[in-house]
């Protein structure tokens, strides 16, 4: 082995041992929150399901219809909570993997959508459980076949609300993605803004996707995101003219 290999296998050995320590503290740090959430579980589960007990009948309750669900569904409960609480930690590690890469011109804005796209997806979160949930639960209790009880199973309940939570969640970091591609050069602003009307309907096909087969659940996700998407384009606006 010469030199220069040497040298180029050096760096490589002490980034992978870099990124091996930020997983081991990112793994760490979940597993301390769980361990702290954990014992309100329950509670926690009762808190996550209020916007759908509070629209069930009075003779209804929900029901778990596996063995494993009454202990499984609050332990992937707390397990998943976890991992959105210790959001802002995983990205500050992997923020501090990848800034010593970056230019001082580059670091000035990638802190900021960092801090940003975290905000968003806590903003999408709450967005789907004050705003949407209760509309969606309200619609779909109050059609129900005459004779038929509704008594959602725990275990469906919390993978419902996970995939609208990550649909929100997501859907909210639009205006990062349009920040960045601009910043980057790869889209133009204000050639993206002409497209307003095909990303609009965009909106809509993904709301039709991510969401429950209803108007109301589809119009809360797609309106927001088309917001956003026009957010994106006027700080897209000002990091192109800036690069």
């Amino acid at each position: 082995m010469t030199d220069s290999q040497a040298s180029v296998k050096q760096p490589l050995m002490a980034h992978l041992l870099e990124l091996r320590n930020r997983l081991l503290r990112i793994f760490l740090v979940v597993l301390v929150v769980f361990a702290v959430l954990f014992p309100f579980s329950e509670s926690l589960y009762l808190y996550i399901s209020e916007p759908l007990r509070d629209f069930l009948p009075s003779t209804s309750t929900m029901i778990a219809t596996e063995i494993t669900s009454p202990f499984l569904t609050p332990f992937k409960l707390a397990l998943v909570s976890a991992m959105f609480l210790s959001m802002p930690y995983i990205l500050y590690q992997l923020w501090a993997f990848v800034a010593p890469a970056l230019y001082k011109q580059e670091k000035k804005i990638a802190l900021p959508l960092f801090c940003a796209s975290v905000i968003l997806f806590y903003t999408g979160m709450a967005f789907a459980y004050y705003l949407v949930f209760p509309l969606v639960f309200l619609f779909f209790t109050s059609v129900a076949p005459e004779g038929i009880s509704v008594m959602p199973d725990i275990r469906a309940y919390l993978d419902f609300v996970l995939k609208l939570f990550m649909a929100f969640g997501l859907s909210f970091q639009i205006p990062i993605a349009v920040v960045i591609l601009s910043w980057l050069g790869t889209v133009n602003p204000n050639k993206l803004a002409t497209k307003r009307p095909y990303v609009f309907v965009l909106c809509f096909v993904v709301g039709m996707l991510l969401t429950p087969p209803d108007i109301i659940s589809q119009a809360l996700l797609a309106i927001p995101m088309w917001l956003l998407f026009e957010v994106g384009i006027l700080f897209g606006r000002l990091v192109s003219n800036k690069a």
